[in-house]
């Protein structure tokens, strides 16, 4: 079986530039990080909180209560299931490791 093919994607979060190395559609990649930087912007704005790691971590709750919940509104967000979010998680890691 062929392994997808995997490419570079430049995205911004939170005014932070990241290298994400990825499968499929780079857009796909790009709508995730937006969809992640508006939930950071919307929790920094109503909380009032400037560290980034914090608001991180309140933007990554809302989106697995939104997950949990159903209430994504977009659902490709998470579509894929348990695969996905470990890829997407593999993905993150070495984002981490490279900066």
């Amino acid at each position: 079986m062929e392994q997808p093919q995997s490419h570079l994607v430049q995205v911004e979060i939170y005014g932070q530039s990241y290298n994400l190395r990825g499968e499929g559609e780079s857009g796909y990649i790009q709508d995730l990080a937006s969809y992640v930087d508006g939930k950071m912007r919307e929790v920094s704005e109503a909380t009032a909180t400037v560290d980034s790691l914090k608001v991180a971590i309140l933007a990554a709750l809302n989106i697995a209560d939104e997950s949990r919940r159903g209430r994504t509104p977009d659902p490709t967000v998470v579509k894929g299931g348990p695969d996905r979010v470990a890829r997407l998680i593999d993905m993150l890691e070495r984002c981490f490791a490279e900066a």
